[in-house]
């Protein structure tokens, strides 16, 4: 991605005849962190401009025990399934919060942004839900309710928690006994993709001489005993641990982006990456662990062990809408934002809500659509994917000396976004 090596597109200033060379881009799935800047900031601007209201709104962060962590990761539809009921639960809440009823028709309405990776590069699946802080009742007003208290997210947890594990019980996958209960998850000895999965969760190794060890972690600050600062909403019950701490007002809608480029970003952030003198990767953490542990060291091998665990299988939905913002809703026409009246008298149809020149300038500051020498108008004149002739046009431009190095790489500030921010 971003290598021209790989091809690339000429572009020239139709009044100073300049050109430039514009790299392709991979769109992998997984974990590519130019691609996954690109999503990330199309995702954002679409939530922001064309989804969510100009309310208040309020995120939910739900991680689940490290068994059901597997389960989700190996069968997407008892994810589904789960996340359904986990809906259902907070929805309730806000709705009798508001004191309203489910029978008259009162609804809210949420964004699910389905993450599968933690600081460490290991697997985590675990729900980013965007919420609205508020019910719609039958004929369309928005009711706002009071944020959450510590008490609440206790009963919510508690609650999710209790139905999640009846839904398991009844679906065969937790298993009950007089004395204890465990999740029968029926893992294939010889499924290698299996163990693989099974060891990011667990912060272990797949491969080598030490499979089955936890990774190597080096510890450079000391022990943190205080609680952080935004940590009070915060709910564990039963391996459940829920989250409510950050909330956007109404006219906060740069903020309101800010979320959503945070939960809508890419697995891996360069600039936390470097290599060892024996060649190992070294993953800093994006915050220390309570322990000290601020580095997680792994071979090349281990590495891309991490990498394979996070790709998504295919065709499984990341984004899920709830409520008022799902397709088939009858209130969602009069709660997303208006299209200005000129795309409303005159629609055309797009396939994304950038076209890829709007993409690069707004991820990478790249503007192909502006000469950069005169500032006139620049247009495609060609589209380069030979190999040999790729090879002759570096040669003959001196670049093919660069050809290790990608030309572009996702900003920092967008792909590793702090919390702090919020």
């Amino acid at each position: 991605c971003g290598r021209l090596e790989h091809g690339f597109l000429r572009v020239r200033c139709d009044a100073c005849h300049h050109e430039k060379l514009v790299a392709f881009s991979c769109k992998r799935r997984g974990f590519c962190p130019s691609c996954g800047a690109r999503r990330m900031v199309d995702s954002a601007t679409h939530l922001v401009e064309e989804v969510l209201p100009k309310r208040p709104i309020r995120q939910w962060v739900l991680s689940v025990p490290y068994p059901l962590r597997y389960l989700f990761a190996t069968n997407p539809k008892v994810m589904s399934q789960v996340l359904t009921i986990v809906h259902r639960v907070i929805s309730t809440f806000l709705i009798k919060r508001a004191c309203k009823t489910v029978k008259s028709g009162a609804q809210s309405g949420a964004v699910t942004l389905i993450q599968r990776f933690g600081s460490a590069l290991n697997l985590n699946p675990h729900f980013h839900m965007l919420y609205l802080n508020g019910v719609y009742d039958a004929k369309g007003y928005f009711w706002p309710v009071k944020p959450p208290t510590c008490e609440d997210l206790d009963f919510v947890a508690h609650t999710i928690a209790i139905r999640v594990s009846r839904f398991l019980e009844k679906a065969g996958y937790l298993v009950r006994d007089a004395e204890s209960e465990y999740l029968n998850l029926m893992q294939d000895e010889e499924d290698a993709m299996g163990a693989i999965v099974g060891a990011s969760i667990t912060y272990r190794l797949a491969f080598g001489p030490n499979a089955g060890r936890k990774a190597l972690t080096l510890q450079t600050v000391p022990v943190r005993n205080e609680s952080r600062k935004g940590d009070d909403l915060v709910s564990k019950q039963a391996g459940f641990s829920l989250h409510a701490g950050i909330a956007c007002k109404s006219n906060q809608r740069k903020k309101l982006e800010r979320l959503c480029r945070y939960i809508t970003r890419p697995a891996i952030a360069e600039r936390r990456l470097s290599l060892a003198n024996n060649g190992n990767v070294v993953i800093a953490l994006k915050t220390p662990y309570d322990d000290g542990t601020t580095h997680v060291v792994l071979s090349p091998m281990e590495f891309m062990g991490r990498l394979a665990a996070l790709v998504p299988r295919p065709r499984v939905n990341l984004t899920r809408f709830h409520g008022v913002f799902s397709p088939n809703s009858k209130l969602r026409e009069y709660v997303v934002p208006q299209k200005p009246i000129e795309e409303q008298e005159n629609p055309k149809p797009k396939a994304y809500s950038m076209t890829w020149a709007q993409r690069l300038k707004r991820v990478f500051a790249i503007d192909i659509e502006k000469c950069e020498r005169c500032g006139g108008p620049v247009r495609i004149i060609a589209s380069i994917e030979d190999p040999d002739v790729i090879q002759k046009i570096l040669k003959y431009l001196g670049l093919d000396h660069s050809v290790d190095k990608p030309i572009r790489s996702p900003p920092a500030d967008l792909t590793d976004q702090q919390t702090t921010l919020f």
